[in-house]
């Protein structure tokens, strides 16, 4: 089982820990919000559907956004006497009636700002690379290197986090921007 374990590596480790997940011959539980990682080394996607649904897709997550249906029918893999291909099921369940979705004051706002945090938190990455760039860092100044290196993790964290809250609000932007359009 792995837990989000891409948010620590480097490029070199990740490519290797991509390698290594594709070589293995069982079965590995993963759970990641890196995207294009999950593109690369899964074969299923195991996703919920709200309500304690769970549906297994095959492929990445970009394949499992490509199978999914709306919301009147659902695919759900069949476990009956070994068939492979998915089987259609129809939801029963009566569908509120939709109300318009906003975006919220908070969301834009955060919208809005984001950009401007992902600029500086690429600004301070650049500097802290630079700091760790020295040749004799480690050997003129050991705690500044260590210092260096932790504060470079946290940025690197906090910069992905950014960029996946920016990502997913401006989905949800276009999303609503294009259901106005569409009424």
């Amino acid at each position: 089982m792995l837990d989000e374990p891409t948010n620590d590596l480097d490029l070199e480790t990740l490519d290797l820990l991509q390698e290594r997940l594709a070589e293995y011959p069982g079965t590995v539980l993963l759970v990641s919000h890196d995207r294009d990682f999950l593109d690369r080394v899964v074969t299923s996607v195991i996703a919920t559907e709200g309500d304690g649904r769970w549906i297994e897709y095959a492929g990445g997550y970009t394949d499992m956004l490509a199978q999914r249906e709306p919301a009147g029918r659902r695919t759900l893999p069949s476990r009956v006497s070994g068939a492979k291909r998915p089987r259609p099921v129809t939801e029963i369940r009566a569908q509120p009636p939709a109300r318009p979705r906003r975006i919220s004051f908070n969301d834009r706002r955060a919208l809005e700002m984001l950009p401007a945090r992902i600029a500086a938190l690429q600004t301070q990455i650049t500097g802290l690379n630079a700091v760790l760039a020295e040749p004799d860092l480690y050997a003129r100044d050991p705690g500044r290197f260590v210092a260096t290196s932790q504060a470079l993790a946290i940025a690197r964290d906090e910069l992905a986090a950014a960029e996946e809250q920016w990502l997913t609000l401006e989905m949800l932007r276009e999303q609503i921007d294009d259901d106005e359009r569409k009424s």
